[in-house]
């Protein structure tokens, strides 16, 4: 496994090193060893699929609250992504900054999110799936976000011909530290 950080301080690229060979590629997409050893959160209490129709949807920025704070390795299996994470750690030198990385099924790369941050993504393709290992369960009372067009954050989202926006990102309120 390769790890290329991010200018975020630990938002990681994670590139898997696939073998192959006439049946086909295998690929190891998680190791609890290596993952420790890096300093990244090893375990993972939920994995979590989002499967979406339209190329455009953004789902986003959601994190979860303290005490339930948590890390993400998201993957993009079918389709592609624009995939952001966005760092609301208030002690960090890179407060209110965020990274944005294309992942694609196939490219053996999936995007590590720290505890702390917001994450998000856009489709870019139809029918596109999203695989995410969590380290925390879902706590519906810490669920929160940010606004994915907040100026706070000026994050630079592909264009898309249309946008499917859930409501709830949609209406988050500006951002207040």
């Amino acid at each position: 496994m390769k790890f290329t950080e991010t200018e975020i301080p630990g938002v990681v690229i994670v590139e898997s090193e696939p073998h192959g060979d006439e049946r086909g590629t295998f690929v190891r997409i998680w190791d609890t060893a290596v993952f420790a050893e890096r300093g990244l959160e090893a375990r993972t209490a939920q994995w979590s699929l989002s499967s979406n129709r339209n190329a455009g949807t953004l789902r986003g920025m959601h994190y979860q609250a303290e005490p339930h704070a948590e890390a993400k390795l998201v993957r993009c299996i079918r389709g592609a992504i624009y995939d952001v994470a966005l760092d609301l750690r208030a002690d960090s030198p890179t407060f209110k900054r965020w990274a944005g990385v294309e992942l694609r099924a196939g490219d053996a790369c999936a995007l590590y999110i720290p505890k702390g941050l917001a994450h998000g993504f856009q489709t870019l393709e139809d029918d596109t799936e999203v695989l995410y290992a969590i380290s925390a369960p879902y706590e519906a009372s810490a669920s929160s976000g940010v606004r994915w067009d907040d100026p706070a954050f000026g994050i630079e989202w592909p264009e898309a011909e249309s946008r499917v926006i859930s409501e709830r990102d949609r209406t988050w309120p500006d951002f207040a530290p």
